[in-house]
């Protein structure tokens, strides 16, 4: 009897172990960053196998003056590191919506961006995920709502795993 307790006890070991190795399924949370002036982001990751998935992110801006929201998707690559460790790069784009009042001046639009990104994220036993990740953005059709077409954004993630 003894034996078969210890056995069942390492074999659920293994598969948990095991399963420390692979992505989640699915993740929900935030991603927090400046997100190039848009603030926080509620963010979804999609497993798609043992090294792929998908993230979609919405952000959002609600100010004075700039009312905007953006919505991303990009495509994952996941490579483990070290037991919870992992390191991933990716690719996607997106689109965004924007409206601008100011001293009687106002300004709306749509614009679309490509974005990479980069980052390394952890996995705790419970599960929760925290990531940093890198990801630049290329705008298109962006007009007067920024000054530029290029925009970094550093931001750290915090996720439920499920």
């Amino acid at each position: 009897m003894k034996n078969l307790f210890l056995s069942a006890f390492m074999l659920l070991g293994l598969a948990f172990a095991g399963q420390a190795q692979d992505i989640s399924k699915n993740a929900l949370g935030l991603r927090l960053g400046d997100n190039d002036g848009f603030g926080g982001e509620i963010s979804y990751q999609r497993g798609l196998s043992s090294k792929n998935r998908l993230e979609f992110d919405l952000g959002w801006r609600n100010s004075n003056h700039v009312d905007a929201i953006k919505l991303a998707g990009l495509y994952q690559w996941v490579w483990n590191i070290d037991n919870g460790f992992n390191w991933y790069a990716g690719v996607g784009g997106g689109i965004g919506s924007w409206n601008y009042d100011y001293n009687n001046y106002e300004d709306n639009g749509t614009f679309l961006f490509a974005a990479g990104d980069i980052g390394i994220e952890y996995n705790f036993d419970v599960p929760i995920q925290l990531s940093l990740d890198f990801r630049p953005e290329l705008y298109f059709n962006s007009d007067d709502f920024r000054d530029d077409n290029f925009g970094p954004d550093i931001a750290l993630g915090i996720r439920y795993r499920f």
